[in-house]
C-alpha cells in the first residue's frame, strides 16, 4: 500500500465491500451493462468506443442538457443498438440495480463526487481526466475504490506506446533520468466576454452546478468554456495537461514532489478567463536520494515546436491549415533524450542527438476495452490506469495552481499532506464550502498525522 492509502487514511471498518465476480453479472453472456454520464465533448468518445464492443450494452444516457441526450440518442440508435435509459440526474441512473458501470465524462468539478456516489451504489467507474477537482477530492477518490472494493480507471496513462516508453526509460535506453518536461502549446482562442441570460431550455442548470457556488448562466460558465473559470475548471494545466503532466511523472518514476514553483498570466486577450493560458511549473522531487525535475508549461497562442513534437493540423474545408499544437513530453537522461507525442515516442541520442529507437507499440488507446476487461475479471492489477497514479498526477496540477494563485513558492509534505509552513495554501487544498447536496464525504476515512 502506498502513500496516498497507508499516511492518509484509516479504511472505515464499516464497509464490507464485496468484489463482482464475471459470473455476477447482471446481464446474460457475460455482458456488461453501463451507463454514460456526460457525453458533449469527451463523452462522445465513450459512446462510439463502447458502442463496438462485444457484449457491452449502453444501457442509460445520462446529461444535464436534453439537446446532449438527443444527440446521444441519435448516435446509438443509428448504429441499430436498443434505445437507452435517458438521464439527466445521475442519482437516478445509480438506482438501477441491473446496470454494473458508469463511465463519467462530465467536467472535473462532478468527476470525484459522481465516482464516489458510483462506488456507493456498487457500479465500477470509468473516470475522465483530471479525476479530482482538487487535492482533497484526489484523496478522497482513491479512498472510496478502496473501501467499496470497485474497478475505478482514469481516462489518461492507457497509452500502450507510453507503458512501452516508461519501461525503456527503466531499462536505462536514455541512461540516468534527470528530467522531464510536460508541453501544451496548445492553440486557444479567445473566449470574448458573455453576458448572463436566461437558461436554455431543457438544460438543468443547477444540477451542472452541482458542488460549486451558484451562478447566473452565462456561456462561458457553460459547454467547454468551464474549463477557464476557477470554480469549475483547473485551466490548460488540468484539462489537455492532465495527459501530458502523467505522462511526465510516471516515466519520470517519481511520486510527490517536495517543492513547487509555478507563475504565468492571462496574455494577450481581455476576456472572462480566469486562469492562466501561459503557465510555466516546476517540481523538485527527492528519489532515493537523488534529485530529479519536473518542468511543465502552457501556452496558448503562436509558438514553436521541440524535439520532432507538434504537427500541423490537416486544413478545414480547403481552408489554411490549422495552428501548429506541440503537446507531449520530453525525458532527459545521461545519454540522450526521449521524446513523446500522441504518435508515439522517438529517441536522441549521444552529443549529436542522432535519432536512435522509436516506438513499436501500437498507438491505439486501449483505455475503455482495458477496463471492461478488469470489470469482468476483477484484477485490479491489469488496469493500465488504475486511479491512485491518475490521483497522484492531478495533485501535481493543483499545487501548481495554488502556487499560481498564492505567488510563491511551496513546500509539500506527503506524510501530513500539506504545505509546510504554509495554512493559506493548504487551505487551499479543499473547496471554501460545498454547496449541499453537493457535498464530496470524507467517505468514512480519516487521516493520520
Amino acid at each position: 500500500m502506498n502513500a496516498v492509502n497507508r499516511r492518509h487514511f484509516i479504511m472505515s471498518s464499516m464497509a464490507l465491500p464485496v468484489a463482482l465476480k464475471a459470473s455476477d453479472l447482471q446481464s446474460p453472456n457475460n455482458t456488461v451493462r453501463l451507463a454514460i454520464v456526460g457525453f458533449n465533448g469527451r463523452g462522445k468518445a465513450h459512446i462510439n468506443a463502447y458502442l463496438k464492443m462485444p457484449n457491452v450494452e449502453i444501457a442509460a444516457l445520462c446529461d444535464i442538457d436534453q439537446s446532449v441526450v438527443d444527440s446521444g440518442l441519435k448516435t446509438i440508435q443509428s448504429a441499430g443498438k436498443r434505445r437507452p435509459e435517458t438521464y439527466a440526474d445521475i442519482r437516478k441512473v445509480l438506482d438501477d440495480k441491473s446496470i454494473d458501470a458508469v463511465s463519467i465524462a462530465t467536467p472535473n468539478f462532478h468527476h470525484t463526487l459522481q465516482t464516489i456516489w458510483a462506488v456507493q451504489a456498487g457500479k465500477d467507474v470509468y473516470v475522465e481526466k483530471p479525476v479530482s477537482y482538487n487535492m482533497f477530492e484526489a484523496q478522497q477518490i482513491v479512498a472510496a475504490s478502496r473501501k467499496f472494493n470497485r474497478i475505478v480507471q482514469d481516462g489518461t496513462g492507457a497509452q500502450l506506446w507510453l507503458h512501452e516508453a516508461k519501461k525503456k526509460i527503466k531499462d536505462g535506453i536514455i541512461g540516468d533520468v534527470y528530467m522531464a518536461r510536460g508541453l501544451v502549446f496548445k492553440w486557444r482562442d479567445t473566449i470574448g466576454r458573455a453576458e448572463e441570460e436566461p437558461v436554455p431550455p431543457g438544460v438543468a442548470y443547477d444540477l451542472w452546478t452541482g458542488p460549486a457556488p451558484a451562478k447566473p448562466f452565462t456561456k462561458n460558465r457553460f459547454h467547454y468554456n468551464w474549463h477557464w473559470q476557477w470554480d469549475y475548471g483547473n485551466g490548460d494545466i488540468g484539462n489537455q495537461g492532465a495527459h501530458q503532466m502523467h505522462s511526465a511523472r510516471t516515466a519520470l518514476g517519481v511520486k510527490y514532489p517536495t517543492k513547487i514553483s509555478s507563475m504565468g498570466g492571462h496574455y494577450v486577450f481581455d476576456d472572462d478567463q480566469e486562469t492562466p493560458n501561459t503557465q510555466l511549473s516546476t517540481f523538485e522531487f527527492e528519489d532515493g536520494g537523488k534529485k530529479k525535475l519536473l518542468v511543465f508549461e502552457v501556452r496558448h497562442w503562436i509558438s514553436n515546436n521541440e524535439a520532432g513534437i507538434g504537427e500541423r493540423s490537416p486544413s478545414v474545408g480547403g481552408g489554411a491549415p490549422q495552428p501548429l499544437q506541440t503537446v507531449g513530453n520530453i525525458w532527459y537522461g545521461s545519454k540522450g533524450y526521449l521524446a513523446t507525442s500522441r504518435d508515439g515516442w522517438q529517441t536522441f541520442m549521444g552529443p549529436g542527438q542522432e535519432p536512435g529507437p522509436k516506438s513499436e507499440a501500437d498507438t491505439a488507446y486501449p483505455g475503455f476495452a482495458n477496463f471492461i476487461d478488469v470489470v469482468r475479471s476483477r484484477k485490479r492489477e491489469d488496469q493500465l490506469a488504475e486511479v491512485e497514479e491518475g490521483a497522484i498526477s492531478t495533485m501535481l496540477i493543483h499545487l501548481a495552481n495554488i502556487s499560481y494563485r498564492t505567488g510563491r513558492t511551496l513546500y509539500f509534505d506527503p506524510v501530513s499532506y500539506t504545505c509546510k509552513g504554509d495554512g493559506e495554501a493548504t487551505a487551499m487544498f479543499t473547496r471554501a464550502q460545498y454547496r449541499a447536496p453537493f457535498t464530496v464525504p470524507k467517505v468514512g476515512v480519516t487521516r493520520t498525522e
